[in-house]
């Protein structure tokens, strides 16, 4: 064992004590200072941004949630939106039917009308040639005495085209 390094010296001990104790303060008074003023600055900015984090992920979720609101108040808007849509085509169609149909009843009455017109103009031109054919026929007979059988069938004759044009 002739190493002096593992060997105990006194005067080595105390030197390496008060050099150890002399680094400890100069280390204290200059390096430990300004680390832990630096530790506790980057410390202090760690917590600041955490915070911030916080508050961020806060705001985002705020924003999330506002934005979840518009879309669902959107989409509750494009609904009733369409629903009025629709029942305003129905609205539209339902009139347009009813107009529609107004105006083939008017049509149709017009139709009626004119065809009773018409009927009534024509029984009118037909009574118009029956008295024709009667004074024709009264004529004839006044011209030509005829016996009272001939006068009867005659009669008859012109009565049965009276009765074709009624038919």
């Amino acid at each position: 064992m002739d190493n002096p390094l593992v060997q105990l010296d006194p005067g080595l001990f105390i030197w390496t004590i008060l050099t150890f104790l002399l680094l400890f303060g100069v280390l204290a008074k200059f390096a430990w200072k300004p680390l832990l003023q630096y530790l506790e600055s980057r410390e202090d900015t760690i917590r600041q941004s955490l915070d911030d984090a916080e508050r961020a992920k806060e705001e985002l979720e705020r924003l999330t949630s506002e934005g979840d609101a518009i879309v669902a108040k959107a989409r509750s808007e494009a609904q009733s939106i369409l629903t009025e849509g629709k029942n305003a085509s129905q609205k539209i169609k339902e009139d347009t039917i009813r107009e529609t149909k107004e105006q083939a009843s008017k049509l149709l009455k017009k139709a009626e009308e004119d065809i009773r017109a018409e009927k009534n103009k024509a029984i009118s031109e037909i009574k118009h040639e029956v008295a024709d054919l009667s004074i024709s026929v009264a004529e004839k007979l006044i011209k030509k005495n005829l016996s009272a059988d001939e006068n009867r069938a005659l009669i008859d004759e012109s009565l049965k085209e009276v009765k074709q044009f009624d038919a």
